[in-house]
């Protein structure tokens, strides 16, 4: 041993240092141009709100894995880090801080960027972007003008959540229980005028192309699929009659759009969104209608929001008639329809449709059920089903058989729902169609903390678009948070501008992009920084698409379809030559932590806790005992959070990145325990005493000689250690990265009980150490670059190759052989690989655990498959 060595690793001097070199030398800076295949790996930037969490630690350690691997492995790398700073708490800390909202975020990136540069992250900050800055957000005006010469970009009158007292619009996540999540104040549905992106045009091409993303998993694409949410059904018109006393019948039409043409013999009422144009028309002349309307405005507009609301509806007066029967029904205004989906319009079938189902219960409308289960005989006594049914709480949405609807009786659902389709194309009063889900994107915004549209409004020539030589309309800085709502809507001189087009006065759109248009393209940005041309072709070709992504599966929706509509909008507009942005992508779980209450029954942080002379867990500050909840999502509110600067502080990056990365499966949610982190400690340590205990022995030591040992303890280690090699290369490309480590910990466990007195064994054990090394790198870096270093070698493990793996040393010359008799496993053994099946069966009945088993029994047969099991069979 050398006895210069200190016997614990010391971290703090060996982060820092290590630091600092990987940004002196530009250790990780992507090559402009490179005959090396390229890797882009990408995780999902974050937003700058002050300081970093465990979460971010591990979803930015998952890709600093990749990076750093597949740098050793000989790719040009891109690994890029940067923020997505737009975006309402921003504006929520200028108002409580007083501060300005660019200061307040400006001064979190510093804050952030350095916090992340002490995990040890292998990123090219030379490419940093955020997307507050102009010189950030002028290029996606220019792509938002580009969309509106090519038809992408349209503005159109919305419905929107209003809070009437912040006089501002709100998103459906900020309507809690029907109010305003920061006044308090009802919330009211309201029309504005509001800019989209016609991402409903790419709905069957984002459908279709999802089946192409076999890297993805499988989770997020189901999600997709279901939001854009294909269905075939059929457009059907409706005789809607007016009938008062005394006056002449009116008759009208009302067209509806369903998916369960098969169910129209079940039809008992139908309902129109309070936002149809009848609805308007006949709350123009009813104030009973009017006011059920604007009762349904305070409900918001998210269909989570109607669909656990209590389902209401006024009836008009009118009826509706069924195109196949010609009965009469109900025509209601209903708060549960949405007039986004469809026409607005739908007929109600209770027996087949939950929504449908309540409504009729509340209004006691007839329930006919139409569909039976196909467990049932349609032609047998279904009485007593009937009857659950209909007196039951829930309606029957499952598969089945036709009843009680004429010639459509005894099919199944889906011939049933083809021949209804038929049936009223043939009567003129219907026809199939396919519709979507997805709903176009409104992108605008009213916020000040966003990127401005780039739109004039002009009384003599309408919307028209800022000249690109004007671009970028920046923010202005002179805003003030004292009244309520948009701050550029009050700004006494930003929104004043001459017309473009005829030079009289005209005004400024005030609203601002939705922050997801930010992040719908900052992967290109990425890729192409530090040209002024944000999609040059050229590089764009090169490193597009990410070849793989991290983040969290919340994204799976919004932010990933958003990306992947935004990339086939910029192809249309002939800026870029790629569909899909991501090849691959990777979704890591949560970070868990036990919670703590005190006795009054407040969340208590785990700084506040410890343990008392008894082993129970108290309060600090009082002694007071503490209840254990369960582990939960670490979150601020529960106070169940570990400060990540703390752990590095007291640990260091590397024990904090091993333990996330050890101690389940990335996509898994994993518990933060103590006893976790101090593990991944002492295993630290115990690397950097075999290391350094074995300096001395290994010094001028070639492991390449290890290739010349015959012995078979060390050729066993030699085997152990390229296996090694191969297993933890294939789990990095897996993202089995808590398979990896266990494997290296494995190979670690064998060396440490390895002699080292001979030059076979030095030579042995040198080579296990230089992949143990390497391989451990993308894990823990500081400590990878420590130990090479502490081998001798002058070149730091940022610039070498990845071990190979000897192919010859991963063939097994033995196998491990299942023994049973009559079979019932009674031992295992060691055979040659190959073993002849009479010396097989001779190996086998000569071990004690057989020979006790078959005492007085007689072996009738003995069965051998090869390399696998003996069994033998006796009576």
């Amino acid at each position: 041993m050398n006895e210069q060595q200190p016997s614990r690793y010391n971290f703090r001097e060996s982060e820092g240092r290590w630091q600092k070199h990987w940004h002196e030398a530009n250790s990780f800076a992507a090559e402009a141009s490179s005959k090396k295949p390229k890797y882009y790996v990408l995780e999902m930037f974050p937003y700058p709100s002050g300081n970093i969490h465990m979460g971010h630690v591990r979803n930015y350690t998952l890709g600093d894995v990749v990076a750093r691997a597949k740098r050793m492995q000989g790719y040009n790398v891109l690994h890029p880090m940067g923020w997505d700073a737009f975006g309402l708490p921003a504006e929520n800390a200028a108002i409580q801080n007083k501060s300005h909202p660019a200061d307040w975020t400006l001064a979190n990136i510093a804050t952030m960027r350095e916090q992340l540069k002490l995990i040890g992250l292998s990123y090219n900050w030379s490419r940093e972007v955020a997307t507050c800055l102009p010189e950030y957000y002028k290029h996606e005006q220019l792509f938002f003008l580009k969309f509106l010469e090519n038809g992408i970009a349209y503005r159109k009158e919305a419905e929107v959540n209003w809070d009437p007292v912040d006089n501002t619009v709100l998103a459906n996540e900020q309507v809690i229980d029907g109010r305003g999540w920061r006044s308090g104040a009802l919330v009211e549905r309201r029309k504005l005028s509001q800019w989209f992106l016609r991402i409903s045009d790419f709905a069957e091409d984002l459908l279709e192309s999802l089946r192409s993303l076999d890297r993805w998993p499988e989770k997020v694409r189901i999600m997709q699929d279901r939001w854009i949410g294909k269905s075939q059904g059929a457009l059907v018109t409706l005789k809607v009659l007016c009938r008062k006393p005394g006056k002449e019948l009116i008759e009208s039409s009302l067209e509806v759009y369903t998916t369960r043409p098969d169910t129209f013999f079940g039809m008992s009422f139908v309902a129109i969104a309070p936002e149809h144009p009848l609805a308007q028309d006949i709350a123009a002349h009813n104030p009973e209608a009017a006011a059920f309307i604007k009762e349904c405005s305070q409900l918001g507009t998210s269909e989570e929001a109607i669909e656990k609301a209590e389902k209401k509806g006024f009836d008009t007066g009118l009826k509706a008639v069924n195109p196949f029967t010609g009965s009469e029904h109900s025509l209601y205004i209903a708060n549960f329809v949405l007039m986004g989906y469809g026409t607005g319009a739908i007929f109600g079938c209770p027996a087949h449709d939950q929504r449908d189902f309540e409504f009729a219960k509340k209004y006691k409308l007839p329930i006919l059920p139409v569909v039976l289960p196909p467990e049932y005989d349609w032609e047998g006594d279904i009485s007593a089903w009937l009857d659950n049914l209909v007196n039951g709480n829930e309606a029957y949405i499952g598969d089945g058989h036709i009843i009680n609807s004429d010639f459509l009786n005894g099919m199944d659902v889906n011939a049933a729902k083809q021949k209804a389709i038929a049936e009223l194309e043939k009567r003129g009063v219907g026809e199939g169609k396919t519709n979507f889900r997805l709903r176009d994107w409104g992108v605008s915004r009213q916020r000040y903390w966003g990127c401005p549209i780039p739109i004039i409004y002009c009384d003599a020539c309408g919307a028209v678009p800022v000249p690109e030589k004007d671009l970028p309309v920046e923010l202005p800085r002179d805003v003030s948070f004292d009244k309520p709502g948009n701050p550029l809507d009050h700004h006494p001189t930003w929104k004043h501008v001459d017309c473009p087009k005829c030079k009289k006065k005209a005004l400024r759109e005030t609203d601002t992009f939705d922050t997801f248009f930010e992040s719908s393209w900052y992967f290109s940005r990425f890729a192409t920084m530090p040209s002024a041309d944000p999609l040059d072709k050229k590089t764009l070709d090169y490193w597009m698409p990410v070849d793989c992504y991290i983040g969290g599966i919340e994204h799976a929706v919004l932010h990933l379809l958003y990306s992947r509509f935004f990339s086939r909008s910029l192809k249309k507009c002939g800026m870029v030559s790629f569909d899909e942005p991501f090849v691959r992508l990777e979704t890591q779980g949560m970070i868990c932590h036990e919670t703590y209450k005190s006795a009054e029954g407040k969340w208590l942080s785990p700084e506040d806790i410890t343990r008392d002379d008894k082993g129970q867990m108290v309060e600090i500050a009082n002694k007071k005992p503490v209840t254990v909840g369960r582990s939960e999502k670490m979150s601020k509110s529960k106070k169940n959070t570990v400060d990540p600067r703390a752990m590095m502080e007291a640990y260091g990056a590397d024990a904090a990145r091993l333990f996330m990365l050890s101690d389940s499966p990335p996509e898994r949610d994993l518990e933060w325990t103590d006893a976790g982190i101090e593990g991944a400690w002492r295993y630290i340590n115990r690397l950097w005493k075999l290391a350094t205990e074995n300096k001395q022995a290994l010094a001028g030591v070639n492991g390449k000689d290890a290739a010349a040992v015959t012995d078979a303890k060390l050729l066993a280690v030699r085997k152990a250690t390229h296996k090694t090699i191969a297993s933890v290369t294939d789990d990095i490309e897996r993202f089995h990265f808590n398979k990896a480590v266990a494997r290296i910990r494995e190979l670690s466990n064998l060396l440490e009980g390895m002699a080292v007195k001979t030059p076979q064994e030095a030579a042995v054990m040198r080579e296990a150490l230089e992949a143990i090394i390497p391989l451990l790198a993308p894990f823990m870096p500081h400590l990878g670059e420590e130990l090479w270093l502490q081998m001798g070698h002058k070149e730091t493990l940022a610039s070498i190759s990845w071990p190979k793996a000897d192919a010859a040393l991963l063939v097994d010359d033995s196998v491990t052989v299942a023994v049973q008799v009559n079979g019932k496993l009674r031992a295992t053994i060691e055979l040659p690989k190959d073993l002849d099946k009479t010396l097989a069966e001779q190996k086998v009945l000569e071990l004690d655990a057989v020979r006790d088993a078959l005492r007085d029994k007689k072996i009738n047969k003995v069965i051998v498959v090869p390399n696998r099991i003996v069994n033998v069979v006796a009576s």
